[in-house]
């Protein structure tokens, strides 16, 4: 794939392939989500030697321009820290404008991430968390995802709805890792519930806290990586990392 991001169609869908529009979000029978659950499990994501999978979730709404810009700068050192470990591939995935959610295909170099977030500008526009979790359980069962990690620092979705999604994330064992910029409480209550539903973990960094923000990134790509163990040797000396691995089940 060529990583450019491309528009999606239908309401819920996020995708790289230009036909390959998510189905609709519905309520899920538990025949579904076994067969989830079963099919992830196939997959052995997780097994010796396999290779990390992260989806890297933004929100590019108006008011995340600085962090964006802090996000293209420190994206190379998930890149690095997994580079320790064996090798990652990320898919980035972000919303924007009105009803604008788009994503890369997967991506292992660094400076190809790199220059895709250096072409995406920032718009105003309503948050669409519940496309961003539609697509991590479309991209689990299809190729197998390690974990997910998102950064923003706002909600204006039913909770109710993310946590159904989130809920089906968990049980295909993909931990959603949030990280929450600033201090807003309607957030802040919705990602806690997304982390804890996941079985992932809920992190806050401070407004243009670009060493904070290096941290959380480098530990949930240890954990894409190299999963719980290579996340416990990484949390002896890194903050970000003690911080996820007190959380996650």
């Amino acid at each position: 794939m060529s990583g450019e991001p491309i528009k999606p169609r239908g309401r819920d869908a996020v995708s790289a392939q230009a036909d390959g529009a998510l189905p609709q979000a519905g309520t899920s029978t538990a025949e579904d989500i076994a067969a989830f659950v079963a099919k992830a499990r196939a997959l052995s994501p997780h097994a010796p030697g396999a290779k990390g999978r992260l989806i890297f979730a933004l929100d590019a709404t108006m008011s995340r321009q600085p962090t964006w810009d802090m996000a293209c700068a420190l994206q190379a050192d998930m890149f690095r820290e997994a580079a320790a470990l064996g090798s990652l591939d990320i898919r980035l995935v972000y919303y924007r404008g009105f009803n604008e959610c788009r994503a890369t295909g997967w991506i292992s170099d660094s400076a190809k991430l790199a220059a895709l977030m250096s072409k995406i500008d920032c718009r105003g526009g309503d948050t669409q968390i519940g496309k961003v979790l539609s697509e991590a359980r479309r991209e689990a069962v299809a190729s197998g995802v390690r974990a997910v990690v998102f950064v923003g620092d706002a909600m204006e979705e039913e909770i109710d709805q993310l946590c159904a999604k989130a809920g089906e994330l968990g049980m295909l064992k993909v931990p959603v890792f949030v990280f929450q910029e600033g201090h807003d409480a309607v957030a802040e209550r919705a990602f806690r519930e997304i982390a804890r539903l996941t079985g992932g973990a809920w992190c806050r960094f401070d407004p243009g806290a670009a060493a904070q923000l290096r941290e959380l990134l480098r530990a949930a790509a240890a954990y894409a990586a190299g999963g719980r163990e290579a996340l416990l040797k990484l949390a002896g000396s890194v903050s970000g990392a003690a911080k996820l691995i007190s959380q996650l089940k």
